[in-house]
């Protein structure tokens, strides 16, 4: 590289004090020549702000007047960021000082490339991939997410079988990279979304923009995360449903979402009476909430820039995961057949 672009990991907050205290060390401890950490909270109420000014003078703190969730919150924080890249990092990841370097490295060796991530491995499990990322995450025709090194519940080891760094279609949330002009193009998250799936989101855009997102080998971080699917948490699951939904009537050409939202309501009607049948009335309740919520602004125009085929980008899988999964019992990414990918 010719120059040394500023970097900026913003890690934002609510009430989160117990990870600052854990995990800070080990951020403040990354190695980047013009590095600038921020920790942007949202009217935190358990002293976290007061930790990070009296513990950590050099980090910078911004501070909303609420809680915005994950999407509002970070698009209020990132206007006041000056970088040329910024880092969106989770309060509960390890880092380890050089963690940096190969991720940017890669995204200067291409103007298209927008955003990547670093393989996420699990802080509990050190040897196992962690639930949110992994080795890059992907999607299928349906608008299912999945990762290289975990399929629904399926989480693999790090075997130093997913070694080669390369295009996916969605880098995590839980360690983004994103070069601040493509941030900006894209105008940053959707609110709607809260939390969950945003990246996701933010990423197909991107791709339906022209851009690359990708997954750097070369860099690993530990998140503890809280991708236990056996957890009943409604809210999370209403986001899930509601969010997906959202998810592709935003980014897929209007006939094609059509059909896969038609799909997705009898696939969501079955996971509603599986909820039932398992006793979880209160997600099932969610999945028709969620569906009520997409339905009464299923008329709201989008306004997506679309250059490329939504429904064909590198990194979608042809057919379904779901499928593969639980019919055809393909329960790791190395048992998918590479044809059947964009």
């Amino acid at each position: 590289m010719n120059f040394t672009p500023k970097v900026a990991i913003v890690i934002l907050n609510w009430n989160g004090v117990k990870h600052l205290r854990e995990f800070m060390p080990y951020v403040v401890s990354s190695v980047w020549p013009n590095l600038e950490i921020v920790v942007g909270d949202n009217a935190s109420t358990d002293g976290s702000v007061e930790f990070i000014r009296t513990t950590y003078p050099n980090v910078t703190v911004i501070e909303n007047d609420d809680n915005y969730g994950f999407t509002g919150g970070y698009n209020r924080v990132l206007q006041k960021v000056e970088a040329d890249y910024y880092i969106l990092l989770n309060s509960d990841v390890e880092v380890y000082p050089g963690w940096i370097a190969p991720v940017i490295e890669l995204m200067e060796s291409d103007p298209l490339i927008a955003a990547a991530a670093p393989k996420i491995k699990s802080y509990l499990q050190r040897d196992h991939f962690e639930h949110a990322g992994a080795a890059g995450g992907f999607i299928d025709s349906f608008g299912y997410p999945f990762c290289r090194g975990r399929m629904f519940y399926e989480i693999e080891e790090d075997k130093g079988q997913y070694q080669q760094s390369g295009e996916v279609f969605w880098a995590s949330g839980a360690a983004l990279f994103i070069k601040k002009k493509y941030w900006d193009e894209a105008k940053g998250f959707d609110e709607r979304f809260f939390a969950h799936m945003e990246e996701i989101d933010l990423c197909w855009r991107l791709k339906n923009m022209g851009y690359k997102i990708m997954y750097c080998a070369q860099s690993e971080v530990f998140h503890v995360g809280g991708g236990t699917l056996n957890t009943e948490n409604p809210f999370k699951t209403y986001l899930n449903f509601r969010n997906n939904l959202l998810l592709l009537k935003k980014n897929l050409p209007f006939w094609r979402s059509v059909f896969v939202i038609w799909v997705r309501y009898w696939m969501d009607l079955m996971a509603l009476l599986r909820f039932l049948n398992e006793g979880k009335r209160r997600d099932a309740g969610a999945v028709s909430r969620a569906h009520r919520n997409f339905a009464s602004n299923l008329f709201k125009r989008e306004y997506v820039k679309i250059i490329h085929d939504g429904s064909k980008l590198k990194g979608m899988y042809k057919g379904s995961i779901v499928s593969a999964f639980f019919i055809k019992k393909k329960h790791v990414f190395t048992s998918l057949d590479p044809k059947e990918f964009y």
